[in-house]
């Protein structure tokens, strides 16, 4: 059944490609997109502004896709998903999605929220047959039992206090031990990222449920949206197309084949998909208006002047013209154009950034095979949507051209 399944989402696959390309023919002859500010950009201005930036700061390969009236009205792929082999890049390429992951992961936890099989403020311990230190990954806070205060919704909004990653070193304290997972400060007080965050909300729901994540979301967000090249595992169908990361210098960089999904960071997938994606959420489709609105609103500000690294004592104002702070799964502002909300994704040769304003109904969604993709975000999204409030100082998103002013 499950074969059967995947052959007919193949098919499904192969003439909605077709359809997309027919589409993307009819959008290449100079149409028309919406900026922020009411004025217009054709599709042939953002081939050029693409192809020329893309060459200027050695960016291999770059999928781009745009939303007007919250609806998915571009997507298109550039350069190469192979450098050495000439290999082009095209929309249905996969290519690892790195924190793309983590707003996918939200809306399955909300969706699971909505069925009334997880409770946002419920301390998540209670869902487990054990005490949490008993599980030999978190052994590690048997002597802190703060662990006992964190909920679902902390670990959307990154205020569990648990690091990005156990083994990545956080301080130089002398406790601070390379792969000793510790709380930092106490859940729920503050803003830091944390992967380690969204893996226990994996291991929780994945108890109570019986099923893995990527079997929830196969049911609950991919076959709902079309994401039919879309998972939190690698799949033998996905051969056929896939795109190979590319360091600064051109070397080539494989992305892990995973077959043990990771909430904070295994999905792969397209930018037809993650259009898909980015395009429900922006239509309001899946979750009840309660939940919708709780997604995109704040749950805690952010005054950390970096967001990495993750946790720090170094805070600043500069971001409080833009109220930024952290939703449930995404990163919030606001600004003149209203409420938006954005994501990035970081991993090796990938990377990813969107940003979608809300109540203007424009998202801009840019992925990249390539280390060198973040030096041209900035340019990407002022140029082709008007975007000038992403806080680029804060991701630390240094153009490529910066050194040149």
């Amino acid at each position: 059944m499950k074969t059967d399944y995947w052959n007919l989402m193949r098919i499904f696959h192969l003439l909605t490609m077709n359809l997309l390309l027919l589409t993307n023919s009819i959008l290449g002859q100079n149409s028309e997109i919406n900026k922020l500010d009411g004025s217009k950009i054709t599709t042939n201005e953002i081939d050029q502004i693409v192809t020329k930036l893309m060459d200027t700061a050695n960016v291999q390969g770059l999928c781009l896709g745009v939303i007007n009236n919250k609806k998915a009205v571009y997507i298109k792929a550039y350069g190469y998903k192979n450098k050495e082999k000439h290999e082009l890049l095209d929309t249905s390429s996969i290519l690892w999605a790195a924190s793309f992951t983590k707003p996918v992961f939200a809306l399955l936890t909300l969706t699971l929220v909505q069925e009334k099989i997880l409770n946002l403020d419920k301390p998540i311990y209670k869902y487990l047959d054990k005490p949490l230190p008993e599980y030999e990954y978190y052994a590690d806070l048997a002597n802190d039992e703060r662990w006992k205060l964190i909920t679902a919704r902390m670990c959307l909004s990154h205020t569990t206090g648990l690091p990005n990653s156990r083994w990545t070193n956080v301080r130089t304290d002398e406790d601070d031990t390379l792969g000793r997972l510790k709380i930092y400060f106490k859940p729920g007080t503050r803003y830091a990222y944390s992967g380690e965050g969204l893996k226990l909300l994996q291991l929780v729901e994945e108890e109570i449920t019986g099923r893995t994540i990527e079997e929830l979301a196969v049911e609950k967000i991919f076959k709902p949206i079309g994401m039919n090249r879309t998972g939190f595992i690698w799949y033998e169908k996905f051969n056929d197309n896939f795109a190979t990361g590319h360091l600064e210098n051109d070397t080539l960089h494989l992305n892990a084949r995973r077959t043990i999904p990771n909430a904070a960071g295994s999905l792969v997938t397209t930018i037809y998909d993650y259009s898909k994606f980015v395009e429900y959420i922006m239509q309001g489709k899946g979750l009840n208006r309660k939940l919708r609105k709780q997604m995109i609103s704040p749950q805690i500000n952010i005054n950390s002047k970096y967001q990495f690294p993750t946790i720090t004592d170094e805070i600043t104002s500069e971001n409080e013209s833009i109220k930024l702070s952290y939703g449930l799964g995404w990163v919030l502002l606001k600004c003149k154009y209203g409420r938006a909300f954005f994501k990035e994704g970081y991993i090796d040769a990938w990377r990813h950034y969107t940003i979608s304003f809300f109540d203007k109904g424009i998202s801009i969604i840019i992925m990249t095979n390539s280390a060198n993709g973040e030096k041209i975000f900035k340019e990407l999204t002022e140029k082709i949507i008007g975007d000038t409030y992403s806080p680029w100082a804060w991701e630390k998103y240094i153009p490529y051209d910066y050194m040149q002013h």
